[in-house]
């Protein structure tokens, strides 16, 4: 029995339980397993959360070459931008090309960390959340440049914490995916400037006329201040805001050490905004951009250089607003257009009426009215063609022709008169006899239809006193051919044009025969009569320079014209400049005997003599 006791010792040794687990190891093994499964559903979460995020993202590689709406800009004839449309871009612009002052503004006021980032600035976010809590108000934000560029290339404006988780995604793909440089130069190209321009070229070529490559540092400056409110900051239409913004853009400079403190001073200094294009030019950017869909056919980006002389424009705005503010006024006159046109048919100013941000109705173009007296020549020349001379004579006493007498004024009838002068003083009856031996009416208005008149023209005497109907633009050209020895031209408002970046023909100057020489010189010779010693004596300018012209005034002064032309160039015009004008009222109201040869010849003898007086300022004498 004793010695069966060690053996059930042994056995119950065998059953007794081994030494105590550490408590530590089985929660070690608890943690470790619900760290797994946080693993695994955070996971989960997180790719939910991303897919939520990203599955509307746009495919970056459609995004990158993001077709715009095809841009429209138009240029004066010197090179500044007088007009735009749709998208408008410049040329693409490589970092290396640029200035250093460029890029540098830019970083310094959006994004100065930019070259030590990732994309996202938790440094940058902190101070702008510091400094707009202790300003109370947004002073700062937090985006990078690669956060803007992430915006601009890929989101819609919409403003979520989505969209900005969104944001910052993308923006870390973009410096995933680009060198710092070539950011830099995609943000360069397409950042939104304001007024349709996209890209630092098109801005500069907009705002200041010139490229991107010669941007000066205080125009720089102006153009890294834009992207934060391009609308509002608009150098064009908020001068005194876009420089005040300017000026914070080189203090940030000079705090980045891009610049100097002295360097930033005289950039200020420099700071001066050009005024914004003539606001009546735009009724001459509607008439050349009317029809360019079937001109230049197609998607691509146009930059189109005009016949428009800005400083003629000038003038002519200036004029104009001076008649319509004083004389006019007094007598009633509230509207008036203006056309300058070389005898080439290049346009060299329009003013389609007093102020084109009130109406843009185009009065030179658009509207068809009675000519009155400034349709004679067309009578004249119809007699000339037929074998009469400036010199024949013809009746100026009373006539009458079925019950319907014409009256001539204060004009005292001679008894008779030569062809001049019964058309230098405009007298009535002359003129439908004038007519009768012209062979009718119809024969005056298939005159009038050669040179570019459409009509319609009455079938009867009237038409010999201008109760036909015809616009400005078509006048005008009309009295061209007169100082184009019989060749009617082209109206012509483009001089070249290039189509994204390559250029492109465009229709040269043209004309066609209307009358003979000889024919259009004897026309020309009475026209100078008028001028000289008629009804158009008002129009001649001081100097001693001669024009040639006709007045026409219609019943009861509806109407009030005149149509003239140099006898050489003028302020630079390539070919002697045709001159045409009417005054009158939108609704046909009467004027106060406002006539042709009274305010409408008064004013182009203003115009010629400004004109003179800015070539003579141009070349410093």
């Amino acid at each position: 029995m004793a010695r069966a006791k060690p053996a059930r010792n042994a056995a119950s040794r065998s059953m007794a339980p081994g030494p105590a687990a550490h408590p530590a190891a089985g929660g070690g093994l608890r943690w470790l397993r619900w760290l797994v499964l946080l693993s695994v559903w955070g996971g989960i979460a997180l790719g939910a959360l991303l897919l939520v995020l990203t599955w509307d993202l746009p495919r970056t590689d459609i995004a990158l070459n993001q077709t715009r709406r095809p841009g429209v800009t138009l240029e004066a004839a010197d090179g500044r931008v007088i007009a735009t449309s749709g998208d408008v871009v410049g040329d693409v612009v490589r970092l290396r090309d640029l200035p250093a002052h460029v890029p540098a503004a830019i970083v310094a006021i959006e994004d100065r960390r930019f070259r030590q980032h990732l994309g996202i600035d938790p440094i940058g976010i902190a101070r702008a959340a510091w400094v707009n809590w202790t300003t109370g108000r947004v002073a700062q934000g937090g985006s990078t440049l690669t956060q803007q560029l992430a915006k601009n290339l890929f989101l819609t404006p919409e403003r979520s914490l989505r969209r900005k988780a969104q944001e910052a995604i993308l923006a870390l793909w973009l410096e995933w995916r680009f060198s710092k440089d070539e950011l830099l130069e995609i943000y360069l190209n397409r950042v939104y400037l304001g007024a349709g321009a996209y890209g630092v070229d098109a801005a500069a070529r907009l705002f200041f006329g010139v490229p991107a490559t010669r941007l000066s540092v205080w125009q720089a400056a102006i153009l890294a201040g834009l992207p934060k409110a391009p609308s509002r900051l608009n150098p064009r239409t908020n001068p005194e805001g876009a420089a005040a913004r300017g000026v914070e853009v080189l203090d940030a400079m000079a705090e980045t050490g891009a610049l100097t403190r002295q360097q930033a001073s005289l950039a200020t200094e420099q700071m001066r905004i050009p005024p914004r294009p003539s606001r009546a030019s735009g009724w001459f950017a509607d008439w050349v951009m009317d029809d360019l869909a079937d001109r230049f056919p197609g998607n691509a980006d146009l930059t189109l250089r005009t016949t428009l002389d800005l400083r003629m424009q000038a003038v002519v705005e200036s004029r104009l607003e001076t008649v319509l503010a004083g004389a006019g006024a007094r007598a009633r006159v509230t509207q008036g257009a203006v056309i300058l046109m070389e005898a080439n048919g290049n346009i060299r100013a329009m003013a389609g009426g007093r102020d084109y941000r009130t109406s843009q109705f185009n009065r030179a173009v658009q509207a068809r009215r009675q000519p009155g007296s400034a349709f004679k020549p067309f009578v004249f020349l119809a007699a000339i063609e037929r074998g009469a001379t400036p010199a024949d004579p013809v009746a100026d006493g009373p006539l009458t022709l079925g019950g319907w007498s014409p009256g001539n004024g204060t004009w005292r009838p001679r008894g008779e008169i030569s062809l001049e002068e019964a058309l230098a003083h405009s007298v009535n009856t002359a003129a439908v006899r004038i007519l009768q031996r012209a062979g009718g009416p119809r024969e005056a208005a298939a005159v009038a239809r050669r040179f570019g008149l459409a009509g319609p023209f009455p079938n009867d005497a009237t038409v010999a006193l201008g109760t036909g109907e015809v616009t400005l633009l078509e006048l005008t050209r009309a009295y061209a051919a007169f100082a184009n020895g019989g060749l009617l031209p082209a109206p012509r408002g483009l001089a070249s044009a290039r189509a994204d970046g390559h250029a492109v023909p465009v229709a040269p100057p043209s004309a066609t025969r209307a009358a003979s020489a000889e024919d259009a010189a004897a026309i020309r010779r009475m026209l100078e009569a008028v001028v000289a010693r008629g009804t158009g004596r008002a129009a001649q300018p001081a100097g001693g320079r001669q024009v040639a012209g006709k007045t026409g005034t219609t019943q009861d002064y509806r109407d009030a014209w005149f149509l003239g032309f140099t006898s050489g160039s003028v302020a630079g015009s390539a070919a002697p400049l045709v001159i045409g004008i009417w005054l009158g009222n939108d609704d046909g109201s009467a004027m106060l005997e406002v006539s042709g040869g009274s305010l409408p010849a008064r004013l182009a003898r203003e115009i010629l003599e400004g004109l003179g007086a800015e070539t003579r300022a141009a070349a410093g004498g």
